[in-house]
């Protein structure tokens, strides 16, 4: 059984994606980030960096006692080599597979995630920060599609790639981007958003809250240290 440790966020939409497409069982354990639950220290010992998701694997594959895992980068290649399913094993699909999980956890994710905080959530709007951010998204979106113009995904087949980038595409209205402009990654997208699983996922766990937060969650998000 896997323990998620989820709020509907991007990220977190990335394992339960997976788990649906794998059908394996799991059950949901909802970490509201807007209310500070990932400070909890039951949440902190599974995942350090109180950052949702996580898991718990109470089964792991070598028998032993149960495996935790944060980063949802880190969990879907957990999960991929539990299963054996959506990454290759052979070393080229494998390498392909993982440049491109590295590159949404590097690039895509956080780039996004600068965009619409600068566009959505910062109290001042700061037109540097809107326009640095937006078109960096752009410029990803275009890496996209050249990629696209001649695979169906991102490795060739399905993969944990397509599962970590989608996620952090559906909200691409709030980037200020249009998929018209590009395609390819319109055709990714519509493929992944009809699969069965992902509409599952988005119609049962939900989209990102798309609600405005008040200044007590965004005190809670935006203004952490060390010493917070």
């Amino acid at each position: 059984m896997i323990e998620l440790y989820h709020w509907p966020t991007p990220n977190g939409h990335k394992i339960t994606i997976f788990l649906e497409e794998a059908g394996l069982a799991y059950n949901l354990h909802p970490v509201d980030i807007g209310k500070g639950d990932q400070f909890k220290p039951e949440f902190l010992a599974i995942a350090p960096n109180n950052r949702i998701p996580a898991i718990v694997d109470t089964a792991p594959a070598d028998g032993g006692k149960p495996v935790s895992v944060f980063e949802s980068g880190a969990i879907l290649l957990y999960l991929a080599e539990k299963t054996g399913r959506f990454v290759p094993q052979d070393l080229r699909g494998r390498a392909d597979v993982l440049q491109w999980l590295f590159w949404q956890m590097g690039g895509l994710g956080p780039m996004s995630g600068q965009a619409g905080h600068f566009a959505i959530y910062a109290p001042e709007k700061i037109q540097y920060g809107i326009d640095r951010y937006t078109k960096e998204v752009n410029r990803l979106y275009g890496v996209m599609n050249k990629r696209l113009a001649d695979r169906p995904y991102l490795a060739g087949d399905y993969s944990i790639a397509d599962m970590a980038s989608y996620p952090w595409v559906v909200p691409y209205e709030r980037y200020s981007q249009n998929l018209d402009d590009f395609p390819h990654l319109k055709r990714w997208f519509e493929a992944i958003k009809a699969r069965p699983a992902v509409t599952k996922v988005y119609a049962t766990v939900g989209p990102s809250p798309a609600k405005p937060m008040t200044d007590e969650e965004k005190k809670i998000l935006f203004g952490q240290t060390a010493r917070a």
